[in-house]
């Protein structure tokens, strides 16, 4: 906690200084208009049972911290960049594979979830239509993300806990026109978010925008990786949304897994909405997460309500997993289901 309220008051007088510095600081050669911006959120919540399915984020029982989410951006008309740092146990799950380093022996050790960088970034705006960015930045594919500022449920799906989280590399994003877009990359191995570990083949990375559906395609390594993925959705009337998201992923591993998702979403007033996920999901040849075998089903049902004001976001959450074999743990021992119960609260800022 000393660690962010450092970092936290040393960022903000950094935006002082450079605000000051922007309106202080004018010359015949600069005319670019810029930006600097600090944003962010927290999240906390409670946990009825002190059993929870292998997906990732909001899993810990009881009255439970999620992380406190710092992002330092700058826009410039032509360039930028985007800090996004994280704290605590939500953040150190999202960057897991991150600390790492190479020891004397010219090996690849992990030194624990000690990263805090979730995003770091800097992109340059080549056209009005055309942007290169390199960096580190969270994964084009699936329909969640890490921040719960920006998913309507708070737990997470298992498609989207598989991952990958995020990536590093060079990316091109391309609006071939107003309902049109593209984007080519070329990335680390999955998770290697520091540097590319020596040997490791590079991935490619590749989206299609139509319409605001987007297919996307994760490919190459190492691992002979090939992801497939959906992700889209319909405002069937002004207060009903209907998301949807579908995967199929394989490698050379013998590694496979696939699932479909679809996200129901009400708009009954300006401050409070309700939502549901529907999920069915297999696996074969992990057996990290949900299945403790390698090979097994699973179908969740999540309900989640979000009462909004302000900045002050609310959730209350009901989430049913079901399992084909006794793949969960409880009190009992053994089983195939779960249920619990999710009060969360998030700031933004």
């Amino acid at each position: 906690m000393r660690i962010f309220k450092t970092t936290f008051l040393t960022l903000a007088l950094l935006a002082g200084s450079l605000t000051y510095a922007q309106e202080e600081t004018t010359t015949e050669e600069t005319t670019e208009e810029s930006s600097f911006a600090i944003s962010g959120s927290i999240d906390t919540y409670f946990r009825s049972s002190e059993y929870a399915p292998g997906t990732s984020f909001g899993n810990l029982p009881g009255f439970a911290l999620g992380m406190a989410n710092v992002v330092v951006s700058y826009e410039g008309e032509k360039s930028g960049f985007v800090a996004d740092l994280v704290f605590g146990p939500r953040g150190n799950d999202a960057v897991f594979g991150s600390a790492t380093f190479i020891n004397e022996d010219g090996e690849l050790v992990a030194k624990g979830s000690n990263s805090i960088i979730n995003q770091l970034y800097a992109y340059y705006n080549v056209s009005d239509s055309f942007t290169l960015t390199l960096g580190n930045f969270n994964t084009f594919l699936g329909y969640e993300v890490i921040s719960p500022v920006a998913n309507f449920n708070y737990t997470t799906s298992y498609m989207f806990s598989y991952g990958p989280f995020s990536h590093t590399g060079i990316k091109a994003d391309i609006a071939v026109s107003d309902n049109v877009s593209i984007m080519l990359g070329v990335l680390n191995s999955t998770d290697m978010t520091e540097f590319q570990p020596l040997g490791e083949d590079y991935m490619i990375g590749a989206q299609l925008g139509l319409y605001g559906q987007y297919i996307n395609y994760l490919g190459g390594g190492t691992a002979g990786v090939s992801q497939i993925d959906f992700t889209g959705g319909f405002n069937l009337t002004e207060d009903f949304y209907f998301g949807i998201n579908a995967t199929s992923y394989s490698d050379d591993f013998d590694t496979e897994f696939s699932g479909i998702a679809l996200y129901p979403q009400y708009t009954i007033s300006d401050s409070f909405a309700l939502g549901a996920r529907f999920e069915a999901f297999s696996e074969e040849g992990l057996g990290a997460i949900g299945s403790i075998s390698g090979e097994g089903d699973n179908t969740s049902f999540t309900l989640t309500g979000s009462y909004t004001s302000g900045n002050f976001i609310f959730k209350p959450e009901f989430r049913i997993d079901s399992a084909s074999g006794e793949f969960y743990s409880n009190a009992d021992g053994a089983t195939d289901s779960l249920s619990t119960l999710i009060v969360a609260a998030i700031y933004s800022f």
